[in-house]
């Protein structure tokens, strides 16, 4: 058919891929000389995308179903409205929207987005994705596309409140996940709109480092309370070097020491983030070290639900009542150093933050005896009696 559009799928049309970065895959449909762009909700290394095929991936053979069902959708809608003398291919997303909504389920679509999504994460990521569509499948208020409505969002919010979570936990363990599923639906012509740019569902997102990290008196007493069991032992250094450099448990995973280099005499690590690709550098104090020649410079690093379950009985070694993780690791080193009145710049560095405002939100907690040093040690702090 000669006014029949084409169809063409278009990786990384921004160039902002890397080796370690991965780009969006876009459908584009031209027609007249005018083109539109539809996102497949589809991220891929640039490794894994050959002569328009996802490649290299465990859900490879997933993803390109997706792909191919999304063309045959597409090419429909674009026929129909061809027989009806209707073309406009900036309405095709609309069409697709209706075509399919009879066709699958809000739920359905959230199980196929979170499959796709956990590839790749670490298996406490993808114990998330599994925890949020349990709460949300046992509350059940929403199946349909058309039951995502506003007044939906906030029953939602009032059910995750009455099961007691504190406001962090509400927003980052289950109304975020529903949100990127909604934003997923509105990408892909599934929706119009997302009711969470009308509801004001509150974040806390200032609360995360301050409530999860040790003092310096309960890290102290972590640090050098004998544990029970040599297996105890590497859990408990484990955390102590986690904590001495700030690194999270995905750079510590991949923390090799050959990257250890000298600068003025002290060593050093510098790296990459894995999750954001930020460079950091770390130098490294001599508890940090002392770990590390204890372990022949091989830390050993186990999986991170295994780190966090023995973490639990390290704390109750200590004495510590502390539900500890391995990121308390990363927030108690950081807050540490900004309490040890290191500069929030270096601070920054150190965590591999992309600006200050970021460390300052997170780790930011200052201690009593920290504010009252501060004051003593100013030109405003005067020793003189009070005049009567």
């Amino acid at each position: 058919m000669s006014n029949f559009p084409t169809i063409t799928y278009i990786y990384d049309r921004y160039k902002k891929s890397s080796p370690s970065k991965e780009a969006i895959i876009e459908m584009r449909i031209t027609y007249n000389k005018r083109q539109k762009y539809m996102s497949t909700g589809i991220k891929v290394l640039p490794r894994q995308w050959r002569k328009g095929r996802v490649v290299n991936r465990p859900d490879a053979l997933q993803c390109n179903q997706l792909l191919d069902k999304l063309l045959a959708d597409v090419r429909q809608v674009i026929l129909d409205m061809v027989n009806h003398q209707t073309l406009d291919i900036f309405r095709i997303p609309e069409e697709l929207q209706r075509l399919r909504r009879g066709k699958i389920s809000f739920i359905d679509f959230c199980r196929q987005r979170a499959e796709v999504r956990k590839y790749g994460k670490t298996k406490d990521s993808q114990e998330r994705y599994n925890r949020f569509m349990r709460y949300f499948l046992i509350w059940g208020k929403i199946q349909s596309f058309e039951e995502i409505t506003e007044k939906n969002i906030i029953a939602y919010d009032r059910y995750l409140q009455k099961k007691g979570m504190k406001t962090y936990s509400k927003w980052n363990n289950y109304h975020r996940f529903l949100n990127s599923f909604i934003l997923d639906a509105v990408r892909e012509g599934l929706m119009q709109r997302n009711p969470y740019n009308w509801v004001n569902i509150e974040k806390d997102k200032t609360s995360k480092g301050i409530e999860k990290c040790l003092s310096p008196q309960e890290f102290t007493r972590l640090k050098n309370t004998p544990m029970p069991t040599k297996c105890l032992e590497r859990i408990r250094d484990l955390f102590v070097f986690q904590t001495y450099t700030c690194l999270s448990y995905t750079d510590l995973r991949a923390f090799v020491a050959s990257k250890i280099t000298k600068i003025d005499g002290m060593d050093v690590y510098i790296g990459k983030r894995q999750k954001t690709s930020k460079t950091f550098t770390i130098p490294l104090l001599k508890e940090a070290l002392d770990i590390l020649y204890i372990y022949n410079k091989v830390l050993p690093v186990i999986s991170n639900v295994k780190y966090n379950e023995y973490l639990k009985v390290v704390a109750q070694a200590a004495g510590i009542d502390k539900p500890i993780s391995s990121h308390w690791a990363r927030h108690t080193g950081a807050t540490l150093l900004l309490n040890e009145g290191i500069d929030i710049k270096i601070v920054a560095k150190i965590c591999g933050h992309s600006s200050t405002r970021i460390t300052e939100q997170i780790y930011a907690k200052l201690l009593d005896e920290t504010v009252v040093d501060a004051i003593k040690t100013s030109h405003l702090h005067r020793q003189e009696e009070p005049k009567v």
